[in-house]
């Protein structure tokens, strides 16, 4: 039997070669690669206000603190903070680069002009507190700050100051993140291992842990996975969210028009570290209506018929296409 399925395959071996030519047959048998995205320089790219611009008075006092606590939020909120101990050590500009000004670094250039908003994940209307809050509770794994302490009030401040001359209800070129193409097969996180330890591993270590400031109050390099990261709940354990985040910003000196990464190493890298242990959060009360799930939120229940693994991992343009046919 195992014969004649070798002279099966021999016959269509050959016929094949001879109607396509040798390599295009061998090609139907090799995994799909991504064709990487090209992305130009974009034109009026949104850039933070220049320092000087910040008011000399009671009220630039505050931004400059705002911006202190997002540049260096353990020294003041992490486990040996000097206000309060609430939150895992890493830095909000861990996740919001430069201090939340860098160009498609997960900016905050497009807060102040769209908050308060509605957000399906809580289902109701968020200031931009609320939002802070989330990221406290979430990428820093910690614990809320009253809307009144001057802490928070700092931070909204500088968040409301880095978006001065942003029309309201617009979102700047260059906030947010790029959004990287789906790949028509999953995410490959055995590959995303062999990525991280050639491109990842001299700042995060090699079981993800981080490199600590000298201080060891924070970390320089923050942790991706582990006890000390972001929980599951956070924005970055999407899929999208963190592939299109290493694109533009991974490994350090990568730009938007400048990557250092495929789209394919981006998106297994994101499947590798998303894929390792880490803390988990409550998130029963997320998405009330499990209808506006993003399509690679990982945990059900779904409204689409499909898996907690697929809506993780991929392949998500089957997602989408059944989502469309709903509406």
């Amino acid at each position: 039997m195992a014969l004649l399925g070798v002279v099966i395959f021999s016959i269509v071996f050959v016929i094949a070669t001879l109607v396509i030519g040798p390599s295009q047959f061998v090609k139907w048998f090799e995994t799909p690669i991504a064709t990487p995205t090209e992305i130009k320089p974009v034109d009026n790219l949104w850039q933070a206000p220049a320092e000087t611009t910040i008011p000399t008075d009671a009220s630039g006092d505050e931004i400059r603190y705002g911006r202190e606590l997002i540049a260096h939020t353990a020294d003041y909120l992490g486990p040996q903070g000097k206000v309060m101990a609430i939150s895992n050590g890493m830095n909000c500009q861990n996740c919001h680069l430069d201090a939340g000004t860098k160009p498609f670094g997960n900016n905050y250039s497009a807060v102040a002009s769209t908050y308060p908003k509605f957000r399906a994940r809580s289902g109701s209307e968020e200031t931009i507190e609320k939002r802070v809050n989330d990221c406290i509770e979430r990428s820093l794994n910690g614990n809320a700050l009253s809307n009144d302490s001057r802490e928070m009030k700092a931070m909204v401040s500088y968040i409301k100051w880095l978006g001065t001359g942003v029309p309201k209800g617009e979102s700047p070129k260059g906030s947010g993140l790029i959004e990287l193409p789906y790949l028509n097969y999953p995410a490959d996180s055995a590959k995303g291992k062999v990525a991280y330890e050639a491109k990842c591993v001299v700042c995060h270590g090699k079981n993800g842990e981080g490199i600590k400031a000298a201080d060891a109050t924070s970390w320089t390099y923050p942790p991706l996975w582990g006890k000390d990261s972001y929980n599951d709940g956070a924005g970055l354990y999407r899929l999208s969210r963190f592939a299109g985040y290493i694109k533009a910003n991974m490994p350090l000196g990568s730009t938007y028009n400048e990557p250092q990464l495929s789209d394919e190493e981006a998106w297994n890298i994101a499947a590798y570290v998303n894929s390792l242990p880490r803390p988990e959060k409550d998130i029963s009360s997320d998405w009330p209506d499990i209808s506006k799930k993003p399509i690679d939120h990982p945990f059900g229940p779904f409204a689409d018929g499909f898996n907690e693994q697929q809506h993780k991992y991929g392949p998500f343009a089957p997602i989408v296409e059944t989502r469309k046919l709903k509406k």
